[in-house]
């Protein structure tokens, strides 16, 4: 773990306390750090912001190694992109299969088709947005060559299951821990527990460059097949020095961040448990788990019988629309993949709670997490608004 870590703390903690209800329940991201601007600054100054190859990059790859206690760490132009690079350094190709939840972010389905193989879909954890470690065992054929598990809205995958799973079969895991940075899972990063593990630096991301991902992992032949597929004169997928003169100084304040975020969600979740028409996220409770949140979940009821029908999607709508009325940064999830057809991949069983998920997920953005007890009770209040209005 980093040591001496800072706090994450916005330059002007006034900037977001203005007349207009809506923009304090949503501020924007990222916020102003000094040791970003610094960073910054000192990259213009001595020149290295436009280098093939300097010192920032080579930090962040030592900092990510360290936080994930693996031996290599490398850098990418998007958590999207890793994944597929991912697949490829694990050997995974044409005529092979892989195993993923049938809810999940879109680009994991299209980098397993880029690649030539094909998806295999399963269903999620009853009460989470994780991939159902029972069903990928049962869903493992002859072709299948790897799982892809992510974790998604603060769902933790269970991962030292799938962990015994792949082991005891001869498969590889991707972990895709774009969402949830800094999150442990029985005492290990997540991020950890593949073969390689997957990062986003996206712009809206709790790390942030504008762009950028990493992957990390403990396996040589992973490591040397990243240099030969990326390296083409210089490196066809690169993060920039720019890029990572920025990330460096938010590492060490990453640990405090995701502290403050779990707080906030513990405080909103307790106050929100029993809204009608709105079942939240089950915080993980076992030993040395903890989770991270790029977006809070929950999932709207009501018509979870008929999810795939237009008034189930219009209702989600109207809710959204409610929410950022009074401020919310609220969204919808992923739509999922539980619609594809055949052609285009393996389904395993019904897919009910992907589907549940797909079209009845509404999400809040994290950065109003970090505000204080005050905002957290303002967002509170509107939820509760929403629901006494629907009821």
């Amino acid at each position: 773990m980093l040591q001496g870590t800072p706090s994450l703390a916005f330059r002007d903690q006034g900037e977001f306390q203005i007349s207009d209800f809506r923009f304090q329940l949503a501020p924007p991201w990222p916020p102003p750090i000094d040791a970003v601007r610094d960073a910054l600054l000192a990259a213009y100054a001595d020149g290295s912001w436009g280098k093939y190859h300097g010192p920032h990059c080579e930090r962040l790859r030592e900092m990510l190694a360290q936080m994930h206690g693996v031996p290599h760490a490398w850098l990418c132009s998007s958590g999207t992109i890793a994944v597929e690079l991912a697949l490829r350094a694990l050997k995974v190709g044409p005529g092979d299969e892989v195993v993923l939840a049938g809810y999940d972010f879109p680009g994991n389905f299209r980098a397993i088709e880029a690649i030539g193989a094909r998806p295999v879909l399963v269903d999620l954890v009853a009460g989470t947005w994780a991939i159902d470690a029972e069903q990928v065992a049962m869903a493992i054929g002859h072709e299948t060559k790897a799982i892809l598990a992510s974790h998604l809205h603060g769902s933790l995958a269970e991962m030292p299951r799938l962990r015994a799973i792949a082991d005891e079969r001869g498969l590889a895991i991707v972990e895709d821990a774009c969402q949830v940075p800094g999150a442990v899972i029985a005492g290990k990063p997540a991020g950890a527990w593949g073969d390689v593990g997957v990062l986003s630096f996206g712009g809206s991301k709790l790390l942030t460059a504008g762009r950028g991902g990493a992957i990390v992992t403990s396996r040589d032949d992973v490591l040397q097949r990243l240099r030969i597929f990326c390296e083409r004169g210089n490196d066809a997928f690169p993060l920039s020095e720019l890029q990572a003169a920025v990330l460096v100084p938010q590492l060490p304040m990453l640990a405090d961040a995701n502290e403050r975020r779990l707080t906030a969600v513990r405080r909103l979740l307790a106050a929100c448990s029993e809204l009608p028409g709105l079942v939240p996220l089950k915080l993980p409770e076992e030993a040395g788990t903890k989770a991270a949140f790029y977006k809070l979940p929950w999932l709207l009821t009501g018509n979870q019988d008929d999810c795939d029908s237009p008034q189930f999607e219009q209702r989600r709508r109207r809710y959204i629309a409610a929410a950022q009325a009074e401020g919310l940064a609220l969204d919808e999830g992923f739509r999922g993949f539980a619609k594809r057809t055949g052609n285009r991949c393996r389904v395993v069983g019904e897919l009910a709670r992907a589907r549940g998920a797909g079209a009845g997920t509404v999400v809040l953005h994290h950065p109003v997490l970090l505000l204080g007890n005050e905002m957290i009770d303002r967002v509170i209040a509107a939820l509760h608004k929403i629901a006494a209005h629907s009821a």
